[in-house]
């Protein structure tokens, strides 16, 4: 006798999320592009106004379309932002075992390669951002929420050189890895500890000299240092007995911040 148990008919909300997607891909739809109106998709796809409703709602939530409403109004296809693919992410690794050393492994093998493969598509801003957060790390900070700004000013610096790099599938992973380390890392000592103050002034003379190496295009040494930076911030993180919250990620969580757009390669 066949066991059953693990088949269940596919609920049609979900049935026209697959037909939706499948018509935006086979017609090469690009972000900004509309859907059609709520009505027509009902007479294309078979369905009710409210099974309509539950596939737009589903592929809003997904951030493959944006729905407005007014004369004006419907679904426009949109490109699935970085912080709401983390946070289907994080929904994952919220039940699995995941500490600092796991994700310091995995960033010293790619984020020397994403800032060596960056080199070339660094504009005069972008070196100008960078330096504004090296400036911007400098000092000693003079409260709790200063050192908390420098730290998260320490990864801004890696997203920069992440905007520039075109492999997409890199730059994703080492994105994905600062938003855990941004969202995600805790410290037991407090922000005005002298571990703080240390791996603050540690990553300001890493990010100088990443920096020089950058504005003189040595692709060699920017590999070099990046990987002996990551291996020094992992060690003095681990010192100050980091640990990775288990938690998950709001959408107060992931307001994007500005980053230099993306150059076509």
């Amino acid at each position: 006798m066949t066991d059953r148990t693990n088949f269940r008919t596919p609920k049609r909300g979900d049935v026209m999320v697959d037909e939706i997607k499948r018509w935006i891909a086979e017609r090469r739809v690009a972000p900004g592009d509309k859907l059609p109106k709520e009505n027509e998709l009902q007479e294309l796809f078979g369905v009710s106004k409210g099974t309509a409703r539950e596939a737009l709602k589903s592929l809003e939530v997904q951030g493959l379309v944006k729905v407005s409403t007014g004369p004006t109004g419907g679904a426009t296809v949109g490109e699935v932002p970085l912080e709401r693919a983390f946070q289907l992410l994080q929904n994952y690794l919220f039940f699995q075992k995941l500490d600092v050393a796991q994700i310091y492994a995995v960033r010293r093998i790619l984020e020397p390669e994403l800032a060596a493969g960056a080199l070339p598509y660094l504009t005069e801003d972008d070196f100008a951002a960078l330096e504004r957060s090296i400036e911007t790390c400098a000092p000693a900070p003079v409260s709790k929420s200063h050192a908390l700004e420098q730290r998260q000013e320490d990864l801004y610096f890696h997203d920069i050189l992440a905007a520039r790099n075109p492999n997409t599938l890199l730059r994703f992973f080492c994105e994905v890895i600062n938003h855990l380390l941004r969202h995600t890392l805790t410290m037991v000592e407090h922000p005005e500890h002298a571990g703080h103050r240390h791996l603050g002034d540690t990553n300001v003379a890493a990010h100088r000299r990443l920096l020089d190496a950058a504005r003189q295009g040595d692709a060699d040494e920017v590999r070099r240092l990046m990987l002996e930076h990551v291996d020094e911030t992992g060690r003095l993180i681990a010192e100050m007995s980091a640990t990775v919250r288990q938690r998950f990620v709001t959408d107060q969580d992931t307001q994007p911040r500005f980053v230099p757009e993306r150059k076509k390669p």
